[in-house]
């Protein structure tokens, strides 16, 4: 009989062990999808350059291009660009725009049907650039904006696996953030390879093929529905889905529903206890997603988001005229400098964590001087996202003031404070949903900001256009203007603030 502990505490031990084993694997190789395969599209500039050697849309430049190049191996053609500019705009709309349905399928029907999607929609976006050729190139227009969908429906599933490491939930979410941004850096793997002879459909093909470890992943080390929060003793998931992978959580979920409807036929009872519970079961349930949509926290952020990420994506498409434009049309400076961009991006994976490390530090401070004072917790999670939201807005301010300026050299200096800004800013809008929302709203959120922040990039174009023709490539102007814009990101990160002194006033 005495033996019976000891072979309980064993069994125990090795299940934990077993299960910490598990989710060091979920979190390594999450890590390694969104690095590899989640945000290529950012890639695009990269990518650019090597459409343009290959002669894709080469025939729309009149005359061809190969007639008047100068001595660098650069020619003009706008119509060319406009094609790319537009290519990379409805891929980066997408991105965006699409992820609320996806994000209403994600919440509803669970991971492994979103992430068979997201496989279908990077698996049919690789295989079509893969077939393509600069006769086909129309074909870009459906490619690139399924290989965003789903790059981002990735990065989408595997932000809840934050939710198995507790203390450090807003580190992971940040980290899988800048893996997202680090993963642009792939396309200039391609580049590279392209340059030494590898064509550019093999290379696309290589791309489709890793599909079949993303299946792998998904039916292994990912759960069938979705990783709770906070995380129950007992959750299993994936290779121990047969025992529950989320039946823990389910029958905990229904226990508490069966609860609250008992109470509720209770209350005609006189027991004050009894009263009592029913008042703070109700007063737990969580707002709703339309009080969510209509608050005043949802509209200021989603204003932050839009504003500096309009920025961004102008940038990326037009990063190779750019370029090309400083460098009076020299291709070795152009490539250089190309090159240079997209080695700045894989450092966004290691720029991302601080951002959430921040958070997570000053979450814990936050908290307890709230126990304190007897502040709601959530007054403390919002209060702790006052930091990051701040800086991210002044890092913007600095990277839109250093890509207004037209010096070629200081764009080495842009490209640094473009990648800390952008893992920054797309790290800290998944955190600020995490803390400032319900989790069961996270997938409907998410998507809903990313959609209508969409809305606004769709400006990246016509902006294009206009820099292209009245404003004849002299693009200060529009600089000006969006440099005032990222202004109105700072009133975001004020209202936070006030909220926790408000909370401070009426105590």
């Amino acid at each position: 009989m005495d033996q019976e502990p000891v072979r309980a505490w064993r069994n125990s031990s090795s299940m934990a062990g077993s299960q910490l084993s598990l989710r060091v694997a979920t979190l390594l190789t999450g890590l390694l999808e969104c690095i590899a395969f989640s945000g290529l599209i950012f890639g695009w500039s990269s990518l650019v350059f090597v459409f343009k050697s290959d002669h894709y849309f080469e025939d729309l430049c009149e005359p061809p291009v190969n007639q008047t190049s100068n001595a660098t191996g650069y020619s003009e053609c706008s119509a060319q660009d406009s094609k790319f500019s537009l290519i990379f705009t409805l891929a980066s709309f997408s991105n965006n725009f699409l992820i609320l349905p996806i994000g209403y399928i994600f919440d509803h029907l669970g991971t492994t049907v979103a992430r068979l999607i997201a496989i279908f929609l990077y698996a049919g976006g690789t295989l079509l650039v893969a077939v393509s050729s600069a006769g086909t190139a129309l074909m870009l227009f459906v490619a690139f904006p399924m290989l965003a969908v789903g790059g981002i429906l990735f990065l989408l599933t595997n932000l809840q696996v934050g939710n198995l490491f507790g203390k450090h939930r807003s580190t992971i979410i940040t980290l899988y953030n800048g893996a997202f941004d680090s993963s642009s850096a792939i396309f200039l793997i391609v580049k590279l390879l392209h340059e030494w002879g590898l064509k550019l459909q093999i290379s696309f093909f290589i791309l489709c093929a890793f599909s079949i470890w993303h299946l792998i992943r998904t039916f292994f080390l990912m759960p069938r529905g979705h990783i709770p929060f906070p995380l129950p003793s007992n959750y299993s998931y994936g290779i121990d889905c047969s025992r529950g992978a989320d039946g823990p959580q389910g029958k905990k979920d229904e226990e508490a529903r069966r609860e609250k409807v008992e109470l509720r036929q209770e209350a005609n009872a006189p027991s004050p206890a009894v009263q009592q519970e029913i008042a703070n079961i109700d007063q737990s349930d969580p707002p709703s997603f339309r009080s969510c949509l209509l608050s005043w926290r949802f509209f200021w952020h989603l204003v932050w988001l839009s504003l500096m990420q309009l920025w961004h994506y102008l940038f990326i498409g037009t990063l190779n005229p750019m370029l090309n434009h400083l460098a009076h049309g020299d291709q070795h400076l152009v490539s250089s400098y190309t090159n240079a961009f997209a080695i700045t991006q894989f450092f966004g994976v290691l720029c991302a964590p601080w951002n959430g490390f921040i958070l997570d530090r000053l979450k814990k401070k936050y908290q307890q001087e709230a126990r304190k004072r007897g502040f709601p917790e959530s007054t403390a999670d919002l209060h702790s996202t006052f930091p990051s939201l701040a800086l991210t807005s002044l890092l913007c301010l600095g990277f839109s003031i250093c890509a207004s300026i037209p010096i070629l050299k200081l764009q080495y200096f842009t490209f640094i404070l473009q990648v800390i800004n952008r893992s920054f800013l797309f790290g800290g809008n998944a955190a600020f949903i995490t803390l400032a929302f319900p989790s069961q709203h996270f997938g409907k959120i998410y998507g809903t900001t990313l959609m209508l922040s969409a809305v606004i990039t769709l400006l990246q174009f016509p902006i294009f256009i206009l820099i292209k023709g009245p404003l004849q490539n002299d693009p200060t102007y529009v600089n000006i203007v969006l440099i005032l814009l990222t202004l109105p990101t700072f009133v975001h990160p004020f209202l936070v603030s006030k909220q926790w002194q408000h909370q401070e006033k009426h105590m």
